[in-house]
């Protein structure tokens, strides 16, 4: 059984509001539908990285 977001950040102390608890939920079902089944990929391949920029997309 995997882990809920609020469980994960529960057990790290943090208490999201209800609201936002909501987004990350999606997002985090999201994330989860992107991994997919990693049987047979190179796990290098399947890392996730996410970022935070202030104030919106920048391009570099």
């Amino acid at each position: 059984m995997s882990l809920s977001i609020k469980q994960i950040l529960e057990n790290k102390g943090i208490k999201p509001r209800e609201e936002h608890l909501e987004i990350l939920e999606t997002r985090w079902k999201g994330l989860a539908e992107l991994r997919g089944d990693l049987d047979g990929v190179n796990i290098d391949d399947a890392d996730l990285a996410l970022r935070n920029i202030p104030g919106g997309d920048h391009v570099e």
